[in-house]
């Protein structure tokens, strides 16, 4: 178990857990068997489920929690329940330098709270930023932060941008990162004071491992001329839920629109394979798993909606994350 990535998992957090955390580590496991899973939940429902999938057994070890955070309950409340819960279990696991990385999909709030109180924050960085994928053009973006922090000042801009960086290069090593910043316009004199001293920060200071674009549009995230996306958590936020409603409503109406009468499914049967591939590509589950920047430890966020496909993706990211050294990436990054 010497060369194996071991990841902290909480096992009872996010809907039809533990099930949908057996399966996707099941299926990671078909593809890549470097990892290691430190279970952390409820132990009579993880070995039974683990009994009827044996080749897991070995990847496997069950450390069993009394309680649990539920989807809809406080951080507060959450970080009163102490160390009886299975998120915090996970995360002080890695505290104790037993995991490399943490994954649940449990409760957000919860989990960023208790993120902060167990890790605690790389000295120097203010707040968490949650930073996720997005498909572009020509590949992938990093857009962050999404939600963390409603309101940001300009600092916490520039760390996300050191940290966003670090992000990407960790998990696409040979691709260099080209960060820009969202905003209502691609002129100096845009936005508020907070993006423009920002901007005008970054534009100035030649430092960090990736290369500065300046501004971007929201129409121009998918065009791939950037990867790496920064803005505060209230835009970053509306600007994710955008593009994620906008994806199901063209797949709907699309698919509607090819069902309509005889002719329009006659010629779904010759762009059958097209269509699948543009399926494919929207596909949530293939971007599944949001990463908390600014700890002293690795924690990726799986959606807690998802199923084991979507877990399999989140369990593929903290493989990439954690050989990727991000929080020693960050650290050269920011100073």
């Amino acid at each position: 178990m010497n060369n194996k990535i071991i990841i902290a998992v909480d096992a009872m957090g996010g809907e039809n857990s533990p099930q949908k955390i057996i399966d996707g580590i099941d299926l990671s496991l078909k593809e890549n068997t470097e990892n290691f899973f430190k279970l952390y939940g409820n132990k009579d429902q993880l070995s039974y489920l683990i009994s009827k999938k044996r080749n897991i057994k070995n990847f496997c070890e069950i450390i069993n929690c009394e309680d649990k955070i539920d989807d809809e309950e406080s951080p507060l409340s959450a970080a009163k329940k102490n160390n009886t819960t299975s998120m915090w279990r996970c995360l002080e696991s890695q505290k104790n330098g037993e995991s490399q990385i943490s994954l649940s999909a449990g409760n957000t709030g919860a989990l960023l709270v208790l993120s902060r109180l167990i890790l605690k924050m790389i000295d120097g960085v203010e707040k968490a930023a949650l930073a996720g994928l997005w498909p572009n053009k020509t590949g992938m973006n990093l857009v962050l932060d999404l939600g963390a922090n409603i309101e940001c000042n300009e600092k916490n801009l520039i760390d996300f941008t050191y940290m966003g960086a670090a992000l990407y290069k960790s998990l696409y090593p040979e691709i260099n990162p080209k960060v820009a910043l969202l905003n209502v316009g691609l002129e100096e004199i845009k936005g508020n004071e907070i993006i423009k001293k920002a901007y005008q920060y970054l534009k100035e200071t030649k430092k960090g491992d990736f290369e500065f674009y300046g501004f971007i549009e929201g129409n121009h995230i998918m065009d791939g001329n950037v990867n790496v996306i920064v803005t505060d958590g209230f835009t970053g936020n509306i600007a994710l839920k955008t593009a994620e409603g906008t994806a199901d409503f063209i797949i709907k109406n699309l698919k509607d629109s090819l069902n309509k009468n005889f002719f329009s499914k006659l010629s779904m049967l010759f762009s059958y394979n097209s269509l699948k591939r543009f399926k494919k590509q929207l596909d949530p589950r293939k971007y599944n798993g949001a990463i908390f920047l600014g700890l002293n430890g690795p924690v990726v966020k799986s959606h807690g909606s998802t199923d084991a496909m979507g877990l399999y993706h989140s369990i593929k990211m903290c493989n990439k994350i954690a050989k990727g050294q991000l929080v020693e990436k960050i650290k050269k990054n920011l100073f």
